[in-house]
């Protein structure tokens, strides 16, 4: 249900042992020699592999997002258990060059690949997003909300609100004494409107690449 415990990029839950090679959220343990192209071993069915999948500067985050991590991405929105072996064949690299290519995505702050889990399963029954109007400095407001344990996602925005944050709280009791003890005593909180979760219509991580 907490759609922020996610991937950045919407990948899902961590790798539990399937076939096929390591998984990405496992330990890639020691790694090749960076330099080393990534398109050393291409699908020899596929001869234009090596011109398509070469990095168009200035495409995304330090040029990462060519082709080929477009497509390991997309492939672990749609399960982040995939073993690297299966994407190496989905996307015709090698297993390294797949594992390779994941480590560099995270350690850029691409994606993430962590497990998506329902709060209510885990105790945690009251779930909302607060609005919150500031004065002075928003980014100071909004770096001690993100210190709250029970706060999950905060975003600057523009319109009624100049803060969005998602809290997941135990029960109503909790979320009072988050509002009134936590939010309201930070500096520059001018006031908050709490939006309660009742039911969830629709979570999706698979958006894609652009």
């Amino acid at each position: 249900m907490n759609r922020r415990l996610q991937l950045a990029d919407g990948a899902g839950r961590p790798a539990a042992g399937a076939a096929g090679g390591r998984q990405p959220g496992s330990d890639p343990g020691p790694q090749p020699d960076l330099a080393q192209p990534d398109l050393a071993q291409p699908d020899l069915g596929r001869p234009d592999l090596r011109q398509r999948l070469a990095p168009a500067p200035g495409t995304g985050p330090s040029g990462l997002l060519d082709d080929a991590n477009r497509a390991i991405i997309e492939a672990l929105q749609r399960d982040g258990r995939l073993a690297y072996g299966t994407i190496a064949e989905e996307v015709g690299l090698s297993e390294a060059a797949v594992r390779r290519r994941v480590q560099r995505l995270r350690e850029a702050g691409v994606m993430q690949i962590v497990a998506v889990t329902d709060p209510l399963q885990l105790g945690f029954h009251r779930q909302a997003m607060v609005g919150v109007r500031v004065e002075g400095d928003v980014r100071q407001v909004a770096e001690s909300l993100s210190d709250l344990d029970e706060v999950d996602y905060v975003v600057m925005c523009a319109g009624s609100f100049d803060l969005l944050v998602e809290v997941v709280c135990e029960d109503d009791d909790a979320l009072f004494h988050l509002l009134n003890d936590s939010f309201r005593s930070i500096p520059g909180v001018r006031g908050t409107e709490s939006f309660v979760y009742l039911k969830l219509a629709k979570q999706t991580y698979s958006w894609g690449t652009r």
